[in-house]
């Protein structure tokens, strides 16, 4: 069983940046990172992934301006977001997924004034 913590959500206005984290409670090793978003009345949708070997895949929405990255060292995975829109505003949620098992976080509100 691992747990998932994420920190670095706020309030930041258009334009601004955050730097999300995601404290793992064991290690990541051979387990697919992530960050998901879920805005009010919409789905789940996935921001950023990264492989144990570092390979990222993006949201179309989210290229170029946000980075994932993972520091097994640490167990921890972060989200860079640069350029912040108002549309970014969501609740993120960390997400690990091994051997065919899902985790999540609680989940840290971040909400992009215009």
């Amino acid at each position: 069983q691992v747990q998932l913590v994420e920190s670095g959500g706020g309030l930041v206005q258009a334009g601004g940046s955050l730097r999300l984290s995601c404290a793992a409670s064991g290690s990541i090793d051979n387990m697919r990172m992530g960050w998901y978003r879920q805005a009010p009345g919409k789905q789940r949708d996935m921001v950023a992934t990264i492989t144990s070997s570092g390979r990222t895949n993006y949201a179309d929405s989210v290229k170029g301006r946000f980075s994932i990255s993972r520091d097994a060292t640490k167990n921890a995975v972060y989200l860079q977001m640069n350029s912040l829109k108002p549309e970014d505003t969501a609740v993120y949620y960390c997400n690990g997924w091994r051997w065919g098992r899902d985790y999540w976080g609680q989940g840290t509100q971040v909400t992009v004034s215009s």
